[in-house]
Protein backbone atom coordinates (compact mmCIF):
# COMPACT_ATOMS: atom_id res chain seq x y z
CA UNK A 1 0.00 0.00 0.00
CA UNK A 2 1.36 3.39 -1.03
CA UNK A 3 2.10 5.76 1.91
CA UNK A 4 -0.35 8.63 2.35
CA UNK A 5 0.63 12.18 1.39
CA UNK A 6 0.86 12.99 5.10
CA UNK A 7 3.26 10.10 5.67
CA UNK A 8 5.35 11.05 2.66
CA UNK A 9 5.57 14.66 3.84
CA UNK A 10 6.55 13.53 7.32
CA UNK A 11 9.42 11.46 5.91
CA UNK A 12 10.59 14.31 3.68
CA UNK A 13 10.52 16.79 6.58
CA UNK A 14 12.45 14.34 8.77
CA UNK A 15 15.16 14.07 6.11
CA UNK A 16 15.28 17.86 5.74
CA UNK A 17 15.64 18.26 9.51
CA UNK A 18 18.59 15.85 9.46
CA UNK A 19 20.21 17.85 6.66
CA UNK A 20 19.75 21.14 8.51
CA UNK A 21 21.04 19.69 11.77
CA UNK A 22 24.15 18.40 10.00
CA UNK A 23 25.11 21.91 8.91
CA UNK A 24 24.29 23.78 12.12
CA UNK A 25 27.29 25.07 14.08
CA UNK A 26 28.59 23.35 17.19
CA UNK A 27 27.85 25.38 20.30
CA UNK A 28 31.29 26.03 21.75
CA UNK A 29 33.87 28.79 22.18
CA UNK A 30 33.51 32.36 23.40
CA UNK A 31 30.82 32.91 20.76
CA UNK A 32 28.77 29.99 22.16
CA UNK A 33 25.79 32.19 23.09
CA UNK A 34 25.15 33.41 19.56
CA UNK A 35 25.62 29.87 18.22
CA UNK A 36 23.03 28.65 20.70
CA UNK A 37 20.65 31.44 19.66
CA UNK A 38 21.12 30.52 15.99
CA UNK A 39 20.41 26.84 16.59
CA UNK A 40 17.47 27.56 18.89
CA UNK A 41 15.77 29.57 16.15
CA UNK A 42 16.54 27.26 13.23
CA UNK A 43 15.43 24.15 15.14
CA UNK A 44 12.03 25.63 15.97
CA UNK A 45 9.37 23.43 14.39
CA UNK A 46 8.48 24.73 10.93
CA UNK A 47 6.96 23.56 7.67
CA UNK A 48 10.38 23.46 5.92
CA UNK A 49 8.51 24.48 2.78
CA UNK A 50 11.48 26.18 1.15
CA UNK A 51 14.09 23.41 1.33
CA UNK A 52 11.38 20.92 0.39
CA UNK A 53 10.49 22.86 -2.76
CA UNK A 54 14.18 23.08 -3.59
CA UNK A 55 14.66 19.33 -3.25
CA UNK A 56 11.47 18.50 -5.15
CA UNK A 57 12.41 20.80 -8.04
CA UNK A 58 15.90 19.30 -8.15
CA UNK A 59 14.42 15.82 -8.38
CA UNK A 60 11.83 16.90 -10.95
CA UNK A 61 14.60 18.02 -13.33
CA UNK A 62 16.52 14.79 -12.94
CA UNK A 63 18.83 15.60 -10.03
CA UNK A 64 19.94 12.29 -8.58
CA UNK A 65 22.79 12.96 -6.14
CA UNK A 66 21.31 14.97 -3.27
CA UNK A 67 24.70 15.82 -1.71
CA UNK A 68 25.26 18.90 -3.89
CA UNK A 69 21.87 20.44 -3.06
CA UNK A 70 21.85 19.73 0.67
CA UNK A 71 24.10 22.69 1.61
CA UNK A 72 21.68 24.97 -0.25
CA UNK A 73 18.69 23.41 1.52
CA UNK A 74 20.27 24.19 4.88
CA UNK A 75 21.37 27.65 3.73
CA UNK A 76 17.92 28.75 2.55
CA UNK A 77 16.39 27.75 5.88
CA UNK A 78 19.10 29.72 7.71
CA UNK A 79 18.35 32.79 5.60
CA UNK A 80 14.63 32.34 6.17
CA UNK A 81 15.16 31.99 9.93
CA UNK A 82 17.37 35.07 10.11
CA UNK A 83 14.57 37.08 8.49
CA UNK A 84 12.09 35.77 11.08
CA UNK A 85 14.40 36.62 13.99
CA UNK A 86 14.71 40.19 12.76
CA UNK A 87 11.00 40.45 11.91
CA UNK A 88 10.16 39.55 15.51
CA UNK A 89 12.36 42.27 17.04
CA UNK A 90 10.70 45.13 18.98
CA UNK A 91 11.61 47.61 16.23
CA UNK A 92 9.61 45.62 13.69
CA UNK A 93 6.75 43.23 14.57
CA UNK A 94 7.61 42.95 18.28
CA UNK A 95 6.44 39.33 18.60
CA UNK A 96 6.96 37.21 21.71
CA UNK A 97 6.27 33.85 20.05
CA UNK A 98 7.25 32.25 16.75
CA UNK A 99 6.42 28.70 15.64
CA UNK A 100 4.94 27.99 19.06
CA UNK A 101 7.99 28.95 21.10
CA UNK A 102 9.41 32.15 22.56
CA UNK A 103 11.17 34.31 19.99
CA UNK A 104 14.92 34.67 19.92
CA UNK A 105 15.04 38.13 21.48
CA UNK A 106 12.77 37.05 24.35
CA UNK A 107 15.07 34.13 25.21
CA UNK A 108 18.49 35.60 24.40
CA UNK A 109 17.93 39.35 24.51
CA UNK A 110 17.56 41.86 21.71
CA UNK A 111 21.31 42.32 21.25
CA UNK A 112 22.01 38.61 20.82
CA UNK A 113 18.96 38.17 18.54
CA UNK A 114 20.30 40.83 16.18
CA UNK A 115 23.68 39.11 16.16
CA UNK A 116 22.07 35.67 15.70
CA UNK A 117 20.20 36.95 12.63
CA UNK A 118 23.37 38.49 11.23
CA UNK A 119 25.29 35.30 11.94
CA UNK A 120 22.72 33.06 10.23
CA UNK A 121 22.74 35.20 7.10
CA UNK A 122 26.52 35.10 6.89
CA UNK A 123 26.80 31.43 7.85
CA UNK A 124 24.23 30.48 5.21
CA UNK A 125 26.65 31.48 2.47
CA UNK A 126 29.52 29.71 4.21
CA UNK A 127 27.40 26.54 4.20
CA UNK A 128 26.27 27.00 0.58
CA UNK A 129 29.89 27.17 -0.62
CA UNK A 130 30.44 23.66 0.73
CA UNK A 131 28.59 22.52 -2.40
CA UNK A 132 31.81 23.22 -4.34
CA UNK A 133 33.49 20.37 -2.47
CA UNK A 134 30.58 18.02 -3.22
CA UNK A 135 29.91 18.86 -6.86
CA UNK A 136 31.23 16.98 -9.86
CA UNK A 137 33.38 18.97 -12.27
CA UNK A 138 30.51 19.42 -14.71
CA UNK A 139 28.34 20.85 -11.88
CA UNK A 140 30.70 23.61 -10.74
CA UNK A 141 29.21 26.32 -12.93
CA UNK A 142 25.73 25.28 -11.78
CA UNK A 143 26.86 25.80 -8.18
CA UNK A 144 28.17 29.25 -9.12
CA UNK A 145 24.82 30.16 -10.68
CA UNK A 146 22.95 28.79 -7.64
CA UNK A 147 25.01 30.96 -5.28
CA UNK A 148 24.27 34.01 -7.44
CA UNK A 149 20.54 33.29 -7.04
CA UNK A 150 20.97 32.72 -3.30
CA UNK A 151 22.74 36.06 -3.00
CA UNK A 152 20.24 38.12 -4.99
CA UNK A 153 16.75 36.88 -4.10
CA UNK A 154 16.98 37.63 -0.35
CA UNK A 155 18.51 41.05 -1.03
CA UNK A 156 17.45 44.64 -1.67
CA UNK A 157 15.73 43.73 -4.93
CA UNK A 158 14.01 40.74 -3.30
CA UNK A 159 13.08 39.87 0.28
CA UNK A 160 14.67 42.91 1.96
CA UNK A 161 13.06 45.23 -0.57
CA UNK A 162 9.65 43.77 0.25
CA UNK A 163 10.28 44.10 3.97
CA UNK A 164 11.28 47.75 3.58
CA UNK A 165 8.06 48.56 1.73
CA UNK A 166 6.04 46.60 4.30
CA UNK A 167 7.55 48.58 7.19
CA UNK A 168 7.29 51.99 5.56
CA UNK A 169 3.74 51.51 4.29
CA UNK A 170 2.34 49.93 7.45
CA UNK A 171 -0.90 51.60 8.57
CA UNK A 172 -1.52 53.31 5.23
CA UNK A 173 -4.07 52.41 2.54
CA UNK A 174 -2.30 50.23 -0.02
CA UNK A 175 -2.79 50.05 -3.76
CA UNK A 176 -2.83 46.64 -5.44
CA UNK A 177 0.56 47.47 -6.94
CA UNK A 178 2.01 48.07 -3.48
CA UNK A 179 0.45 44.91 -2.04
CA UNK A 180 1.82 42.80 -4.88
CA UNK A 181 5.26 44.40 -4.58
CA UNK A 182 5.42 43.58 -0.87
CA UNK A 183 4.29 39.98 -1.20
CA UNK A 184 6.18 39.20 -4.41
CA UNK A 185 9.37 40.31 -2.71
CA UNK A 186 8.92 39.65 1.00
CA UNK A 187 7.43 36.16 0.53
CA UNK A 188 7.80 34.97 -3.05
CA UNK A 189 11.47 35.88 -3.53
CA UNK A 190 12.82 33.11 -1.29
CA UNK A 191 10.44 30.55 -2.78
CA UNK A 192 11.55 31.61 -6.26
CA UNK A 193 15.16 31.14 -5.14
CA UNK A 194 14.44 27.63 -3.90
CA UNK A 195 12.85 26.46 -7.13
CA UNK A 196 15.41 28.19 -9.34
CA UNK A 197 18.32 26.72 -7.37
CA UNK A 198 16.80 23.26 -7.53
CA UNK A 199 16.43 23.56 -11.29
CA UNK A 200 19.89 25.06 -11.84
CA UNK A 201 21.70 22.39 -9.82
CA UNK A 202 19.87 19.67 -11.75
CA UNK A 203 21.10 21.17 -15.03
CA UNK A 204 17.77 22.56 -16.25
CA UNK A 205 17.69 24.93 -19.21
CA UNK A 206 17.56 28.70 -18.71
CA UNK A 207 14.01 28.65 -20.02
CA UNK A 208 12.97 26.09 -17.42
CA UNK A 209 14.74 28.02 -14.64
CA UNK A 210 12.70 31.11 -15.58
CA UNK A 211 9.53 29.01 -15.50
CA UNK A 212 10.43 27.90 -11.98
CA UNK A 213 10.95 31.53 -10.99
CA UNK A 214 7.44 32.33 -12.21
CA UNK A 215 6.04 29.27 -10.47
CA UNK A 216 7.73 30.30 -7.22
CA UNK A 217 6.18 33.74 -7.48
CA UNK A 218 2.67 32.33 -7.66
CA UNK A 219 3.29 29.79 -4.91
CA UNK A 220 4.51 32.63 -2.68
CA UNK A 221 1.43 34.71 -3.40
CA UNK A 222 -0.84 31.74 -2.69
CA UNK A 223 1.01 31.08 0.55
CA UNK A 224 0.58 34.72 1.58
CA UNK A 225 -3.14 34.65 0.81
CA UNK A 226 -3.55 31.64 3.08
CA UNK A 227 -1.32 33.03 5.81
CA UNK A 228 -2.49 36.64 5.96
CA UNK A 229 -5.87 37.02 4.29
CA UNK A 230 -7.54 33.74 5.19
CA UNK A 231 -5.52 33.49 8.43
CA UNK A 232 -5.58 29.70 8.33
CA UNK A 233 -2.17 29.01 9.82
CA UNK A 234 -2.35 31.30 12.83
CA UNK A 235 1.47 31.64 12.82
CA UNK A 236 3.50 33.23 10.06
CA UNK A 237 6.06 30.89 8.57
Amino acid sequence: MMPSIKEQLSKKIEKIEQTIDFYLPEEKGLQKTVLSAMNYSVKAVGKRLRPMLMAETYEMFGGADSSVIEPFMAAIEMIHTYSLIHDDLPALDNDDYRRGQKTCHIVYGEDMAILAGDALLNYAYEVATKAFDLAEKDQIMNVVEAIKILASKPGIYGMIGGQVADVELEGTPLSMEQILFIHKNKTSALIEACMMIGAVLAGASKEDVLKMEECGEYIGLAFQIQDDILDLTGDEE
